[in-house]
């Protein structure tokens, strides 16, 4: 794959539905949504790269964990994004494995500007609603959402109105998880 190809086809409208996804499953946890419209390179999802396409641009750097930090993947970012490749401290986003990412060296904003932190989108073998039980705003009850572990999205809500939000992605479905909400 040419880093010019697997960009939105009609970019207004993939962008305008893949962005809707991304703020409905950040608004309503434990929901799973399937995106379309990017074909990005490999190991990349489809749904990163749709994800990647909406939000990241040359103002939001974005790390990517070892197994992610190719050539072809850092040609295609550059590419439909011009988002700057960083390390874990400078990072807006950062993309990769759970098992990779080094979670406690992202920034996690300030009291003053919390959305100063880096929003991680995590990419799963498997994404289902069974799982870790979740609570918080946009979930009536609870909701329930396959996590790769829970102690560190437990740990990342007390830091509360800091933290890190994360967006799970698999094949071509995607979740959200923002720092508001409590996992258990």
């Amino acid at each position: 794959m040419h880093a010019l190809e697997g960009g939105f086809a009609n970019a207004p409208i993939d962008a305008a539905h893949a962005f809707r996804a991304v703020m409905n499953v950040t608004a309503r946890p434990g929901v799973i949504e399937a995106v379309q419209g990017a074909t990005p390179p490999a190991p990349l999802s489809i749904a990163a790269g749709v994800v990647v396409l909406t939000l990241c641009d040359p103002e939001t750097p974005i790390f990517l964990t070892p197994r992610y930090d190719t050539p072809a993947v850092r040609d295609w970012i550059a590419f439909h994004t011009g988002a700057p490749i960083c390390a874990p401290a400078d990072a807006a986003f950062a993309l990769g494995e759970w098992d990779q990412m080094p979670v406690g060296e992202f920034p996690l904003g300030t009291s003053e500007y919390p959305d100063r932190s880096t929003t991680l989108i995590v990419e799963l073998p498997e994404l289902s609603t069974d799982g870790a039980t979740l609570r918080g705003p946009g979930i009536e009850h609870t909701a329930t959402l396959s996590l790769p572990e829970i102690e560190t999205f437990q740990s990342n809500a007390q830091h509360f109105p800091r933290g890190l939000d994360f967006l799970f992605t698999c094949a071509d479905r995607l979740a959200g998880l923002p720092r508001t909400t409590k996992v258990s």
